[in-house]
């Protein structure tokens, strides 16, 4: 990773060794679903720093409501030249800056991608989880660890990773290890694998999640999840999970900016009273 824009791919190394599949489900992440503490306050429940889309700015609106609908304590977008436009059109929860803040200690993660990257645009490697989607996993990967997640779609993973074939469980678990990442390879039938060669199905085709933007939600709430702590991959599968039954539950006529305000009537499950 970190090719630059005119990234032709990935070499695979190997092939892996399938092990059996895991249907998503809330069994499999519930426990480390994150709970906020009463005396907490909203550092404890974690900082996502998103950079702003230069022209599809919708993109990144759906995606900071969903991190702060999914329950992090702040979301900040980098506005760049458009900043001024995020202060405009996002909610009032949401802070903008026209640029990155020096310093960046109480961010918990990072998210680029939605709706395209700033140019100029360089992470630095952090100890805290990235998110990348569209594009940026092309131009910003020398930033991932285990703790990042790349969230293409089957486009985008044959742009990013051409010379890898073969079934849906075996391209994603390859592509996670190649790039030492959680990856996300979203479709009807969306495949999560991690680099130490867990992988998980979200088997459940909802065909009203097929609409601009909804990716853009889906990266939104993984970062919302793993700015409060939660692991990354178990972040992804929730994630994952969540946005799949916002989509059976709405059905018909869904467009993306109905999701956001879905998360938390979805959560409340994990909330007893």
């Amino acid at each position: 990773l970190g090719c630059g824009p005119s990234c032709r791919g990935f070499e695979p190394r190997r092939s892996p060794h399938i092990l059996m599949t895991d249907i998503n489900g809330p069994e499999l992440w519930v426990e480390s679903f994150p709970h906020p503490a009463a005396e907490g306050h909203k550092y404890h429940r974690g900082h996502v720093l998103i950079y702003g889309a230069p022209e599809l700015t919708g993109a990144t609106r759906l995606a900071a409501e969903s991190a702060a609908r999914i329950g992090a304590g702040l979301v900040t977008v980098v506005g760049g030249q458009k900043a001024d436009i995020y202060r405009a059109s996002l909610p009032p929860h949401i802070l903008v800056r026209d640029r990155e803040p020096n310093d960046v200690s109480n961010v918990t993660s990072f998210l680029a991608g939605p709706g395209g990257i700033p140019k100029g645009i360089a992470l630095k490697r952090h100890n805290i989880p990235v998110i990348l989607d569209a594009e940026a996993i092309g131009v910003l990967g020398a930033a991932l660890n285990e703790s990042c997640v790349l969230t293409p779609h089957e486009g985008e993973f044959a742009r990013y990773f051409p010379h890898i074939q073969g079934e849906r469980e075996e391209r994603a678990l390859t592509a996670a290890k190649i790039s030492g990442a959680v990856m996300v390879l979203k479709g009807p039938r969306t495949v999560i694998a991690a680099p130490d060669g867990r992988f998980v199905v979200n088997d459940q085709p909802v065909p009203w999640l097929a609409t601009a933007g909804s990716g853009d939600v889906l990266a939104g709430m993984i970062a919302g999840l793993t700015a409060q702590g939660m692991p990354s991959f178990s972040a992804t599968c929730a994630s994952v999970w969540l946005h799949t039954q916002m989509g059976a539950a709405f059905g018909p006529g869904l467009a993306a900016s109905d999701l956001p305000n879905m998360i938390p009537v979805m959560m409340r499950q994990f909330f007893p009273a």
